[in-house]
């Protein structure tokens, strides 16, 4: 792990690997106070901390004292997400993994996922297969962006499943498409799914 620098309130901790991510996660989820948010990434966790009650020193020495033994993160919670798998994409990626499109949706649907973390746009969720559990071949990224993907569709793109909260531009390669509202604004927790979320995908009725 190392340690860097993130203005006067906040360490960003720098990981070689994504179950370095989640270890910390899991070690520094009974932070001491003045702790204020634990923000994951691929790679990285920012610390962000009141600096009236938590020095940058005491937060560096806590951070690095701390043992970080399990890499799985806690749950959250838990949610089914139906889908249409009616991707553009969904060819493409049969393509890639040399199988049937049938075979890509029985692959996706069979795994449960876990979200690492949420970015790119409020509410997108990162997901990989739960304790690596089979996981399945990478998936790169389009060619070319779209301009224009719709809100709800489902992706995949390297190791990762992402479902895209609104409509914005995306390489990621669509497998299908969800009703279920991944970002409300106006509900009492916004994102549907957060870091530690468990996801499973059911087949939607037409």
């Amino acid at each position: 792990m190392r340690l860097l620098p993130y203005g006067d309130r906040a360490l960003l901790a720098e990981f070689p690997t994504q179950e370095g991510v989640l270890g910390a996660l899991v070690a520094w989820r009974d932070a001491p106070p003045g702790v204020l948010e634990l923000v994951p990434a691929a790679r990285t966790v920012l610390v962000r901390i009141d600096p009236g009650a938590l020095g940058l020193g005491h937060l560096k020495h806590w951070l690095r004292s701390t043992p970080r033994i399990d890499a799985s993160l806690p749950v959250a919670d838990s949610v089914t997400i139906p889908v249409r798998y009616d991707g553009q994409d969904l060819a493409a990626v049969a393509q890639a993994w040399q199988c049937s499109p049938d075979d890509v949706i029985e692959r996706h649907r069979a795994r449960e996922w876990v979200c690492v973390f949420v970015g790119f746009a409020p509410g997108f969720p990162y997901l990989v297969p739960v304790d690596g559990e089979s996981s399945l071949p990478p998936v790169a990224r389009r060619a070319t962006s779209r301009t224009a993907v719709p809100a709800g569709a489902v992706a995949l793109a390297a190791e990762y499943c992402g479902i895209y909260p609104r409509s914005s531009p995306g390489g990621w390669q669509l497998i299908g498409t969800t009703d279920a509202v991944l970002w409300d604004a106006d509900r009492a927790g916004p994102a549907l799914v957060t870091p530690g979320t468990r996801v499973r995908f059911s087949r939607a009725v037409p």
